[in-house]
């Protein structure tokens, strides 16, 4: 079946559109032409439907005492604590040693961690037997679809990013922080400093990143909380998306553990790229003002594309 003018145009516009407006939305900004590459412009038609249908405020941060099922998690936080911190002792929170974790791939360059409690609806085998306490608080939540420990150390930070999924929130609960005002996030612009026991609500879909410019290594809970929704009809068609979403995409803890398609796909996109490596350094050292502008490039080259699909 080929597809009319008029229809690819609206396509065409559609992707634009929506990309732009999530673009826009907020203040803190991804350069335009890496937003159009970014994994989250794929979502953008999907996402503007999120915030069309939103039963929440568009803003970065979010009342968390309009969740008050997440209490049982701020009340238990030392017992979650103890738990993290068993497995961060025993060497559990590590990065995906298999490069097999396409959505937080490019955090574990800065140090980043994690050890998954469950991944949209389904705990995984191994945090049941290492962690089962929290494990069964946060499965006693419906609406956490995913939960993870977060390990940051100090001296680091994660660059800004926007999540690309916004049928979810993010929650994030401190266990060991440093109680500093140097162990920050922002989103938006907005800065909040983690500290033991305390709780945060934030919108991932906007522009956020990272400062821990202190010693002292940062681990906290980190959820996916499903955005509520004004229609029924969007809440059902957001959680079937979920369910597809987070089967794709399952990670694992252990060797034994199920991996979805599209993280067994970036696996071997890390493969193939990694023997690419010393060669694309190469090039960075020899040609670093042709490097940075290489996104760009790609990103008239998509375009171009389009426009190529849409007028040839």
């Amino acid at each position: 079946m080929t597809f009319s003018f008029a229809a690819k145009a609206s396509i065409l516009m559609l992707f634009v559109g929506s990309t732009l407006y999530v673009h826009l939305r907020g203040k803190a900004q991804l350069p335009l032409l890496r937003q159009f590459v970014n994994h989250s412009a794929l979502f953008a038609p999907y996402n503007a439907l999120m915030y069309l249908f939103s039963g929440v405020p568009s803003k970065p941060y979010l009342d968390r005492t309009k969740f008050p099922e997440m209490d049982v998690l701020k009340d238990n936080w030392q017992v979650i604590r103890e738990e993290a911190m068993h497995l961060f002792d025993e060497g559990y929170i590590r990065a995906a040693e298999k490069d097999n974790d396409a959505g937080f791939g490019s955090f574990f360059k800065k140090g980043w961690k994690r050890f998954y409690l469950k991944w949209y609806d389904t705990a995984l085998p191994s945090a049941v037997l290492l962690c089962p306490k929290t494990v069964e608080l946060v499965n006693s939540i419906p609406n956490v679809k995913g939960a993870m420990f977060a390990l940051l150390p100090g001296d680091s930070h994660l660059n800004p990013h926007r999540d690309p999924f916004a049928g979810s929130l993010r929650y994030h609960l401190g266990l060991s922080t440093p109680n500093s005002d140097d162990c920050r996030i922002y989103v938006d612009g907005q800065a909040y400093a983690w500290r033991d026991g305390e709780d945060v609500m934030f919108d991932e879909t906007y522009v956020h990143w990272v400062k821990n410019q202190t010693e002292t290594t940062r681990v906290i809970l980190f959820c996916d909380v499903e955005r509520p929704l004004r229609s029924r009809l969007m809440t059902r068609i957001n959680r079937w998306v979920s369910r597809v979403l987070g089967h794709a995409t399952a990670p694992q803890n252990t060797d034994d553990e199920r991996v979805g398609g599209i993280n067994q796909a970036y696996a071997y996109s890390k493969r193939f790229s990694n023997g690419m490596s010393s060669s694309v350094k190469q090039f960075k050292r020899r040609h670093p003002k042709a490097y940075r502008v290489m996104r760009p490039v790609l990103a008239v080259i998509v375009l171009t594309l389009l426009g190529y699909w849409l007028f040839g």
